[in-house]
């Protein structure tokens, strides 16, 4: 019996220890728990601030957009009093603007595209256009992946449609299908 009692004093100091041990555990947990609500406050407060912030914003575009729609109403009526001065243009030089306003409906226009259509070098096909723009016809340039694509002026194409401001004759026009069907024809 002697023997059970000096367990004992044994057995509570190790129980003490094992219960101390749990304690200062749960406590670190505790504080880790604390300092993890308050930093979820403080996400939350700053969300809240965001969410406002981003509402206002929100209301900033919706009056960019109706800014936007009215500026575009106001441009349309300024670019439906615009004048193209055009330039004359040779025949070929015609006939380069003819095969980019057929191929730009279908697809985006390289240099390298316009040159195939044309069965000219391509550096020809630069000139070509060049010497369009210099003529007056607004061509635009867009780069993309080191590569230059083309594509006439909208306002421009819809005026070139109802009016024919760059003198395209039916002569021309046939000339262009010709090439471009005997092109296909190599093609296939």
């Amino acid at each position: 019996m002697f023997e059970k009692r000096d367990l004992l004093p044994d057995m509570d100091r190790k129980l003490k220890a094992a219960f101390k041990s749990i304690k200062e555990e749960f406590e670190d947990h505790l504080e880790s728990i604390n300092d993890n609500t308050n930093e979820i406050q403080s996400n939350y407060e700053y969300i809240c601030k965001l969410d406002s912030r981003l509402d206002k914003v929100e209301e900033k575009l919706e009056e960019f957009a109706l800014f936007l729609k009215q500026l575009s109403r106001e441009n349309k009526e300024i670019s439906q009093k615009i004048e193209f001065k055009i330039t004359p243009l040779t025949e070929k030089e015609k006939e380069a603007f003819l095969a980019l306003y057929i191929l730009e409906e279908t697809t985006p226009v390289s240099y390298k595209a316009l040159a195939q259509k044309l069965t000219i070098s391509e550096s020809l096909a630069q000139n070509y256009i060049g010497n369009l723009i210099e003529k007056g016809i607004p061509i635009i340039k867009k780069y993309m992946n080191n590569e230059t694509f083309l594509k006439l002026n909208l306002d421009f194409r819809q005026l070139q449609t109802k009016e024919n401001i760059v003198g395209i004759n039916t002569e021309i026009s046939k000339i262009m299908v010709k090439t471009m069907v005997q092109n296909s024809v190599e093609n296939i």
